[in-house]
């Protein structure tokens, strides 16, 4: 034991705390959808006597409860402000929260654990909106995503395209030439994968990048790195010792953005679903139509649908929904396709 290494403890402690005061803040800014006012006075007795009988050892009874007072205090303020929420996959500090952060620099990003988890939050109102990944550059269409917007009733209201650069992240004072294992979710060891061998590093997988950069800085793993992003290293406090280490220049991800209800304004992209038994006839009955109005379609992708030998079909095209010849194309698209949906009219931005 040496002051070092009880510094780099408290360290880690410290973003251990920040970390669960951030998880306790998001919890208490989703109670305001189960309560009719923001003070609730009972409650606010109840946890700070829970807090003053169970405070042990170095943590006194007094500093405990000032401590939850502002606590408390704070979570109100932010009740009060009317945030939006918006949820996404992973942890902190993923590029879904990148684009969440891009799409509406206020709102409160809320991570959960799977994608079916942030469809079902925004579906039942706990959530005003939710981020999600549809495609990428080099590993095509997420599956999942897109296997369950083929049967949500959510609407997409806005798409962020968004650059994604892989950083290779360490804990503050490792030596690079120590690195001998590195963290980070299959699809982006995949994306850095001559990199990693070019440095003759141990790829481990984890659930996600972010994730990876998280545990990295809580727990103290000789020779260990992770592949995140620059903002996970800004949130966990760890260095970067390469930045864009990812293996092809372009690498990119598109993101929906979904609510219960469609887009208010004027978009400028569309997207739409339907069903296919015979994805070849199906394909070519919708694309004349759109042809035939001077649409430009900007994506066609196909996932495999519930019944066998069948796919949902997913097209994006330009326009509006207020236009006459979009207007006319869906109506055709409808009356010649299989369960012909417009997911929503929207905009998107690119960054």
């Amino acid at each position: 034991m040496t002051l070092e290494s009880l510094r780099a403890d408290i360290d880690r402690i410290d973003a251990r705390i920040l970390a669960l005061l951030g998880e306790r803040m998001e919890k208490a800014l989703l109670t305001k959808n189960f309560k009719a006012s923001v003070t609730d006075g009972n409650r606010e007795a109840e946890v700070l006597e829970r807090v003053r009988r169970t405070s042990r050892c170095l943590v006194g009874p007094d500093f405990s409860g000032e401590l939850f007072r502002r606590i408390i205090a704070e979570s109100k303020a932010l009740q009060s402000k009317g945030l939006r929420t918006v949820g996404f996959q992973g942890e902190h500090g993923a590029y879904s929260e990148m684009a969440v952060r891009a799409w509406e620099a206020t709102a409160a990003a809320i991570p959960c654990q799977e994608f079916e988890d942030v469809f079902d939050a925004v579906e039942k109102g706990r959530f005003d909106a939710g981020v999600v990944p549809v495609e990428n550059t080099l590993g095509g269409i997420v599956g999942p995503v897109n296997s369950i917007l083929a049967y949500t009733n959510l609407r997409v209201i806005a798409a962020i395209d968004l650059p994604v650069s892989h950083c290779l992240l360490a804990a503050p004072g490792t030596d690079h030439r120590e690195i001998r294992t590195v963290y980070s979710h299959p699809q982006a060891l995949a994306q850095c994968r001559r990199f990693i061998e070019r440095n003759k590093l141990e790829p481990e997988p984890w659930y996600d990048t972010a994730g990876a950069a998280r545990m990295l800085s809580e727990e103290n793993i000789p020779g260990a790195a992770a592949i995140a992003s620059r903002f996970a290293s800004e949130l966990y406090d760890l260095e970067i010792i390469k930045e864009g280490i990812q293996d092809a220049e372009i690498n990119r991800t598109r993101f929906f953005v979904l609510a219960r209800e469609p887009f208010a304004g004027h978009g400028d992209k569309c997207s739409a679903v339907f069903g296919a038994a015979n994805k070849a006839g199906a394909l070519f009955s919708v694309l004349e139509i759109f042809a035939k109005e001077g649409i430009n379609l900007t994506r066609i992708e196909s996932v495999p649908d519930r019944e066998p030998g069948s796919f949902a079909i997913f097209i994006d095209f330009e326009g509006s929904a207020e236009e006459p010849a979009v207007t006319r194309a869906v109506e055709a698209a409808t009356a010649s396709s299989r369960d012909f949906r417009l997911l929503g009219c929207y905009r998107e931005t690119r960054l």
